[in-house]
Parts: structure tokens; C-alpha cells; sequence
């Protein structure tokens, strides 16, 4: 049986965030360089990079990026939107990454991919995974939801039409994980049905699960525009670095 996230990141995903542009990934780029004070000399690894436009805007500001996807569709258009720069799209499992270790300067995670899978133990084997891929002291931002704001500002559900779609999303908290039941309807008469979920962890939790896998967290941001993070922030933006050096070592 495929999981809700094999069947979602379809060419239907492309239409329902079709709202997610360029220019919003050009603008948090450039505020990723800034916090991890990213180089040219920085191997980055954009995990989970869907269409690729973050890792676009990296490979624009002359970095050496890898974007990686385990959705087909996805890295398709990836690699049709980004031919000019020439990047290595590789479709992959976020809890088996195909890398040898210590290959990497740098671990992004973004737009809430992470806590896609049922238990704690899968979730925290995409954690080990990049400390295990990350250098002695690699830097990583991931850039995850922040549970109090999705309880306290959920919008039960709303309708919009896309390009002759009507869409319909429908959002709720089924214990620790928030649900989106997304129905598209054409005016042929078409339905599709897909669902998300993604478990929602606190701070805490995601401060301990980062910490005992390997990675130590030194900041923590509300969003991209560099407010402080609060329980009440739209956004848990976490910083810090490879600590596993003993290991490694």
C-alpha cells in the first residue's frame, strides 16, 4: 500500500501550492546565506527539495548545491525549470540517504518536510540520517511548523479555484499530527482525493530528538523575517551544527 506521500507529490501538488514562487524562495535564500554564513566553498545538500526552487536560487547565487526528492514528478520539473544550472536532482529516501558519510558542509530541510512518517523512531532516522551525511561540525537549517500556532490558527477549511480547478482543503488535529484532506474537483465532474499529515512536534521535543541523534541546535527563529521564536511564532526555524564528532571521529 503507498503512503500519503507517495500519492500526494503528484502533478495535482504542483496546482494546490502553486502559490509557492520564486520569489518567496529567493527572498528566505537569502536569508539562509546570511544565518549559516554559507560559501562557495560549501557542498549543500537541499533535502526534500521538491520543485527545486530554493535549490535554483542557491545554484544563482553560485553555490554548489545537490537537491534531492523522492517524488518523480517533483524532481521531473526540478530539472526542467533549473537545465541551465545544471544541478544533480537524485531521487532518494530521506530516511536512506544515498551519500557516503561526512559528504556534506551543509543539511537544509524546508517548507515542513520533516515528521512525515507514523513514529518517532522513522522521524528521528531522517535526524541520524543527516548527521551521518553532515561533515565534523556541518551547519543545518531545518524549517519546520510550529505546533502552538498550527492548534491556535487552524482554518478548518477553505475553497479556491485554480486555473479551472476547484480545490478544496480541509484541515484538522488528529491527536499529535495535523491533517489536510485535499478534494480537487474539474468542471466535468472529476474528483481526486489526497491527504497530508505531518506529526507536530514542540520545541522540546525536536530540541531533544535533534540532540540525541547528533545535532546540536544554537538558534531558533519565528520565520524568515529573523523574529525571535515564541510559543505563538508561525514558524520553528532551527540552526546549529553536526555535533557527532566523536563518532566520526
Amino acid at each position: 500500500m503507498s503512503t500519503w506521500y507517495q500519492e500526494s507529490f503528484g502533478k495535482d501538488y504542483l496546482l494546490v501550492y502553486n502559490h509557492r514562487n520564486q520569489q518567496n524562495a529567493e527572498q528566505e535564500v537569502k536569508q539562509i546565506t546570511e544565518w549559516l554564513q554559507l560559501t562557495a566553498d560549501d557542498f549543500i545538500l537541499d533535502l526534500c527539495c521538491g520543485t527545486g526552487r530554493h535549490t535554483a536560487t542557491l545554484a544563482m547565487e553560485h553555490l554548489n548545491v545537490v537537491g534531492l526528492d523522492l517524488s518523480p514528478t517533483l524532481l521531473s520539473k526540478a530539472v526542467s525549470r533549473n537545465q541551465q544550472h545544471k544541478i544533480p536532482f537524485i531521487i532518494g529516501d530521506m530516511r536512506h540517504l544515498p551519500f557516503v558519510g561526512e559528504t556534506f558542509d551543509v543539511v537544509l530541510n524546508l517548507f515542513t518536510s520533516f515528521g512525515y512518517f507514523e513514529t518517532d523512531e522513522e522521524n528521528a532516522q531522517v535526524i541520524r540520517e543527516v548527521s551521518r551525511v553532515l561533515k565534523s561540525n556541518g551547519r543545518f537549517l531545518m524549517d519546520y511548523l510550529n505546533r502552538e500556532y498550527v492548534i491556535r490558527h487552524l482554518v478548518a477549511m477553505s475553497e479556491r479555484e485554480q486555473d479551472g480547478i476547484y480545490i478544496q482543503e480541509e484541515r484538522s488535529i488528529q491527536g499529535d499530527f495535523v491533517v489536510k484532506k485535499i478534494t480537487l474537483s474539474d468542471k466535468q465532474g472529476g474528483e481526486r482525493t489526497y491527504t497530508e499529515q505531518v506529526k507536530m512536534y514542540t520545541y522540546d521535543q525536536m530540541i531533544d530528538m535533534l540532540h540525541r541523534n547528533g545535532l546540536r541546535v544554537n538558534q531558533t527563529y519565528g520565520g524568515f523575517d529573523g523574529s525571535p521564536y515564541h510559543q505563538n511564532s508561525p514558524r520553528m526555524v532551527l540552526i546549529g551544527h553536526d555535533e557527532s564528532l566523536n563518532r566520526k571521529g
